[in-house]
């Protein structure tokens, strides 16, 4: 399996595509990444140094990897943080040109523009160009509560609330939703969910929260999620074993008090989960 993944990059630490292609390969996927921006570490340590790539860089490694005439093996294209709406054109160039030589390859956007307590984090214009261009192009979506919430202009109070959510977002073009970070009335205090949906139906995972504060989960999950469901083609198991995967990275990271979470250390959490989470039918 080939998958084009074109997120931000960092040399320190694990966010974007520093956080997603390990993980893939360790699935034994072959991963072909491009890179958003090149960073000496995430920018929530408050400095960082590096520089941003522009559209026409994507689009030029794009054309080489066309000269080699592998378009038509890739699988499937990932994206996540999405600098401008310039870099964002491109990408989804990139994923025409990829659907072009292979109509059965799938995209999967993961949505990036903010999150619960932080807020919108994201360039003026990229949520309105994840919502009218990005998503509706996407065959799946992976938004946190706070994302889901943006892109329907929909209050998720309740489960049933997610659920009106998904859907109107599924209606926008997306078949596959995978939403992290849930949390409604029906969720306990101590746990989180997850949820994803597809046309055979919708299912949970919920797992104990754990108090630690990193970056580069979701774009992890995100990877994960996607691999797991172009294997089977199925929400529900890719959603089990994603969140189980996360889950058992999340909780080496904190037993081991580390600052960025445990990509390599933690790799066996995703071929082999220290806990197995069983998706409900909801």
């Amino acid at each position: 399996m080939n998958i084009l993944s074109i997120q931000s990059h960092v040399a320190f630490g694990h966010v974007g595509n520093a956080s997603a292609v390990f993980p893939m390969q360790r699935l034994g996927v072959d991963v072909w990444p491009i890179h958003t921006v090149q960073f000496s570490n995430h920018t929530g340590y408050g400095s960082w140094k590096g520089r941003v790539f522009d559209g026409g860089m994507i689009d030029e490694v794009m054309d080489g990897i066309a000269e080699r005439g592998v378009l038509s093996a890739c699988d499937g294209v990932l994206s996540g943080y999405m600098g401008s709406a310039d870099i964002g054109h491109a990408i989804l160039s990139a994923v025409e040109r990829v659907r072009a030589a292979n109509p059965r390859a799938i995209y999967c956007c993961d949505p990036v523009i903010g999150d619960v307590g932080r807020g919108v984090f994201v360039r003026p214009g990229i949520p309105e160009f994840m919502r009218e261009q990005a998503v509706p192009a996407a065959d799946i979506v992976t938004p946190n509560q706070f994302e889901l919430e943006l892109l329907t202009d929909i209050e998720i109070r309740t489960l049933a609330d997610a659920h009106r959510a998904v859907e109107a977002l599924r209606d926008t073009g997306p078949k596959v939703v995978m939403v992290t970070s849930l949390v409604t009335e029906e969720t306990p205090d101590d746990s989180i969910d997850m949820m994803a949906v597809d046309a055979k139906g919708a299912w949970r995972v919920r797992t104990p929260k754990l108090d630690v504060s990193v970056n580069g989960a979701g774009d992890a999950i995100a990877a994960l999620f996607f691999v797991h469901y172009l294997r089977e083609q199925s929400a529900a198991v890719a959603l089990g074993r994603a969140s189980s995967s996360v889950y058992g990275l999340l909780k080496r990271t904190k037993e081991a008090g580390a600052r960025e979470i445990l990509t390599v250390s933690a790799q066996d959490e995703f071929v082999t989960p220290s806990e197995d989470f069983t998706p409900e039918a909801i």
